[in-house]
């Protein structure tokens, strides 16, 4: 072969790798820079949000009752808000509780409940929250189960003085849950194996390529059996009810409308209407009193929008793994209804 043929060859290859590195590079660089315009968006969205929940609240001029939203799964709404269609708010519904407790156009809250419940931290804040502002005001919380009000839907309602449900209603699932997902044996198919670097044995407790040891597994049951006497007593304080009945209601199952009444876990079964007028005549409340919800239509049109985004954008394999280990094995305590 001759040296123009061998130096052209070589030329060739050499503009085709440079090409395919290019084109490689450019690929990595072009998605990175989404990534991270996604990111640096989603921040921005993410402090408006933060802003509109923390902000002085426009209540009205004229004697009120405060209604809170609390639909599908409680946790942070800075978190939470880009992620699923919750219709729960966090920051804004602590806020809008202090804002009520110092208004005195306020008569007492109603508690919209819609939800399988959520993380431990979130819930109890909310429950003390409410316990907070019926000490400091005398003013009556009232909740009304709609679709479902399980686990920590159904705790954050133990600060009401009065529960109705509709007689659709699940409710209940008293207790706790942490999921972990354990990988070890997929890892172990495909030649994975995960390395941890740890300052103690149990430092890299609950990680996905490692099985749980005995120790370990004590050590989170000790964490999910403390969280649920938590719930026992805030059950037993509510409903008036003694700890060692709770117990046995509180095994983790689901109670209808009809159930949840002969056990003493509500008070009433009937429509929001129904509730609302008894509410009014037991509180000495006019008939035409104003009914009141904050507006979290920012935050709502956010959600929206990248639930809409997300849709659009396929899912590889990666990221379906990724959603079962952060949703289902993600080690958050929850007052959950799976």
């Amino acid at each position: 072969m001759k040296t123009k043929q061998i130096v052209g060859i070589v030329v060739t290859g050499a503009v085709i790798i440079a090409v395919g590195v290019t084109g490689a590079l450019s690929n990595v660089l072009s998605s990175k820079m989404a990534a991270k315009q996604a990111e640096t968006t989603k921040s921005v969205f993410s402090q408006i949000i933060d802003d509109q929940a923390n902000q002085k609240m426009d209540l009205p001029n004229e004697d009120f009752i405060g209604v809170m939203n609390i639909e599908g799964e409680i946790g942070a709404s800075s978190d939470s808000a880009f992620k699923s269609d919750s219709g729960y708010n966090h920051e804004l519904y602590m806020n809008y509780v202090d804002q009520m407790e110092k208004s005195d156009k306020n008569k007492g809250i109603l508690l919209y409940v819609n939800s399988p419940g959520g993380a431990v931290y979130q819930t109890d804040e909310m429950y003390l929250k409410l316990m907070e502002y019926k000490e400091k005001t005398g003013r009556p919380i009232w909740a009304y189960f709609a679709d479902e009000a399980c686990s920590g839907g159904y705790y954050m309602a133990m600060a009401a003085d009065k529960i109705y449900a509709n007689r659709n209603c699940w409710t209940g699932s008293i207790g706790v849950i942490v999921s972990l997902m354990n990988c070890k044996d997929l890892y172990d198919k495909i030649g994975l194996k995960e390395i941890d670097i740890t300052s103690g044995a149990n430092k890299s407790m609950g990680s996905a390529g490692l099985d749980l040891t005995d120790e370990q597994y004590k050590i989170l049951q000790s964490l999910v059996d403390e969280a649920y006497d938590q719930f026992v007593g805030i059950v037993s304080t509510g409903r008036k009810i003694d700890e060692s009945t709770v117990r046995k209601l509180a095994d983790g199952r689901i109670y209808s409308a009809k159930q949840a009444k002969e056990k003493g876990l509500i008070d009433e079964i009937g429509s929001i209407e129904e509730e609302k007028k008894a509410f009014e005549e037991e509180a000495g409340l006019p008939k035409n009193i104003t009914y009141f919800t904050p507006d979290d239509s920012l935050s709502s049109f956010m959600k929206s929008l990248f639930g809409a985004a997300k849709k659009l954008t396929p899912k590889s394999e990666t990221d379906l793994a990724q959603d079962i280990i952060e949703n289902k094995g993600n080690g958050v305590l929850k007052y959950y209804a799976e």
